[in-house]
């Protein structure tokens, strides 16, 4: 996004590293909702990890993989074979055996890392898609809800460095550039109407798949563990990275607030506290 800024004498520059949890099918081909049967999350999150220093990271992160893949312990693990184009490759949550995501959550709390998420309960996507579809005959697009959470997850983070550089895990086959921009430009107008601070900082957009970024092997290493706590109610990997966890929005919980439940360090999230991802 070409939105540059001379005037800004800060040298700093933030990356972020954006990625999701969970999938957005509320309904199958004949209209029934799927959420919660096989394969259906009951949950879609969008998070963003902020890296001071992302080369920093990847080295840590490649260091303890080229580790991993030299112990005689894993030689015979599919997912470290470089045929899998699995663990051999990148670190993700879901591929990765029990052994090696837990070096990977060892390593993760010493990288510096600020995360900030926000999740959308189905139940509650769905009936909004149902109301739409009697209003307008039409029904949001998937691409719909994804933009709407940049917006509110970026709104407040694009104003405190001289420049933002962002890169987007890619969704199929198109990078989005355009939407994903235009996204970013609307969540900093919205911070300048809600905060009357021009918030005018040159903003690089990216697109990558995650064996090309630390920063969203990072994310999604983040994302799982949360994800595990909603669906299944699972704390302990969690709790493992809580402290870094920076702002949890969850803004289908209403049962408080009208715009949901916000977790940070002033009000932490506990099993507790959560309501469980069923209505």
């Amino acid at each position: 996004m070409s939105r540059s800024s001379e005037s800004c004498d800060d040298p700093v520059i933030h990356h972020f590293f954006v990625d999701e949890a969970g999938d957005l099918t509320l309904f199958d081909r004949r209209g029934r909702v799927m959420i919660g049967s096989e394969g259906v999350s009951r949950v879609f999150m969008l998070g963003v990890a902020h890296l001071n220093e992302p080369d920093e990271a990847h080295k840590r992160l490649e260091e303890l993989r080229q580790g991993l893949l030299a112990d005689p312990y894993f030689k015979g693990v599919p997912s470290m074979q470089p045929t899998s184009h699995k663990t051999a490759m990148l670190f993700h949550a879901k591929d990765d055996v029990p052994e090696v995501r837990r070096e990977v959550f060892r390593l993760l709390p010493t990288l510096g890392v600020k995360v900030q998420v926000a999740i959308r309960r189905k139940e509650a996507m769905a009936r909004e898609a149902q109301v739409t579809f009697k209003v307008t005959g039409r029904k949001p697009s998937s691409n719909y809800y994804y933009d709407d959470l940049v917006k509110r997850l970026l709104r407040n983070l694009l104003h405190k460095a001289g420049e933002n550089r962002i890169t987007f895990a890619r969704r199929g086959k198109s990078p989005r550039q355009a939407a994903l921009e235009a996204a970013i430009e609307s969540a900093r107008k919205n911070f300048e109407r809600k905060w009357r601070i021009v918030s005018d900082r040159p903003t690089r957009v990216y697109s990558a798949v995650p064996y090309q970024s630390a920063g969203l092997q990072i994310a999604d290493y983040f994302l799982w563990a949360l994800q595990r706590f909603y669906e299944r109610g699972e704390d302990r990997y969690f709790n493992l990275l809580a402290p870094q966890f920076r702002l949890i929005m969850d803004l289908d919980d209403r049962h408080r607030r009208p715009y949901g439940e916000w977790y940070s360090d002033s009000n932490p999230l506990t099993k507790q506290k959560m309501k469980p991802a069923t209505d």
